[in-house]
C-alpha cells in the first residue's frame, strides 16, 4: 500500500482509515484490478456504481489503499449522524445539498480540492441503484459539470461483492466465515476532452454523463461476466420513487 500524501485532516484520515480496513479485512477478502489507470498524480474524479449501503466504505478503503485520500461527495443527512458524520466531517468529505440553491457549493469546494491534486470519488447515480438486477442506473449530470470545469481525468471504478457483505437495503451485516470477495476494476480515462469547448448545456452534461456510466458499466459487466442491459434504468421514468426516503424497494425495468 502506497503512503498517503499529507493534507489537511490526513492523520485523522489514516487512523479512521486503518480502523475500518482492518474491520472490512475481516469480513472481507480484496482483489484490484486495472489499478494502473489510477492517475499517480495530479487532481482526478473516481466513480463508480453504487449497489449497497457498504459501497462508500469499500471504495474509500480501495483509493486509500492505492495512496489516496479520497474527498467523497456524500449527502449532507450523513454528515448530521452521530458516528458516521464525525466521521465524514474529519476526514474532511464534501457534503452535498440535494435540490436546493446551495448544491452548486458542493461542486465548488470539489472544483478546490480538484485544482490541489486530491483525488474526488462521486457515485454519479446519486443514489443506490433501483435496478432489479443491480446493473448502474442514469447518473446525475454533476459528475459532468465538475469533470467539465476542471477538465481533470475521469476514472470509472466498478465495485462487485460487497452485497455479499450487506445486501441491499439491509440493516443486518454477514460477518460469519468464510470471508466474502470484493473485487474492484479501474478502467481507463474517460474521453471527454471533445465537450470542453463547447457550451455547457443540458445534451453536453447528458452526453458526458452517458460516457461515464457507459465505462462504469462496461467494468462492471466485465466484473460479473455478464451483458448488461440494452437499456440503462431511468429513476426519472418512476416518480412515484422520487419521495424523500431512502428505502426503494426494487422496480421493474422499462
Amino acid at each position: 500500500m502506497a503512503k498517503p500524501s499529507p493534507r489537511d485532516g490526513a492523520r485523522a484520515y489514516r487512523i479512521i482509515s486503518s480502523l475500518v480496513g482492518g474491520l472490512l479485512r475481516s469480513v472481507a477478502r480484496f482483489e484490484y484490478l486495472g489499478s494502473e489507470n489510477l492517475p499517480r498524480s495530479g487532481g482526478f474524479i473516481a466513480a463508480s456504481n453504487h449497489a449497497t449501503e457498504l459501497d462508500s466504505l469499500t471504495f474509500c478503503y480501495y483509493l486509500y489503499y492505492h495512496g489516496l485520500l479520497p474527498r467523497v461527495l456524500a449527502k449532507r443527512a450523513l454528515f448530521n449522524t452521530p458516528v458516521v458524520g464525525w466521521i465524514m466531517r474529519v476526514t474532511q468529505m464534501i457534503p452535498v445539498d440535494r435540490g436546493c440553491a446551495d448544491a452548486a457549493r458542493s461542486l465548488e469546494a470539489a472544483a478546490v480540492d480538484l485544482a490541489r491534486g486530491d483525488c474526488v470519488a462521486i457515485f454519479p447515480e446519486g443514489t443506490l441503484t433501483r435496478d432489479p438486477d443491480l446493473w448502474p442506473m442514469e447518473g446525475k449530470t454533476g459528475l459532468a459539470r465538475m469533470a467539465l470545469a476542471a477538465r481533470v481525468p475521469v476514472i470509472p471504478v466498478a465495485q462487485w461483492g460487497a452485497g455479499a457483505v450487506l445486501p441491499r437495503y439491509s440493516r443486518r451485516p454477514r460477518v460469519l466465515p468464510p470471508r466474502k470477495l470484493i473485487r474492484f476494476l479501474a478502467g481507463p480515462p474517460v474521453d471527454l476532452s471533445d465537450l470542453y469547448d463547447r457550451e455547457v448545456d443540458a445534451e453536453v452534461l447528458q452526453e458526458a454523463t452517458s460516457r461515464v456510466m457507459d465505462a462504469i458499466t462496461r467494468e462492471v459487466a466485465t466484473l460479473r461476466g455478464l451483458t448488461p442491459p440494452k437499456q440503462r434504468f431511468d429513476l426519472r421514468l418512476h416518480p412515484e420513487y422520487r419521495a424523500k426516503s431512502t428505502h426503494y424497494p426494487p422496480v421493474e425495468r422499462p
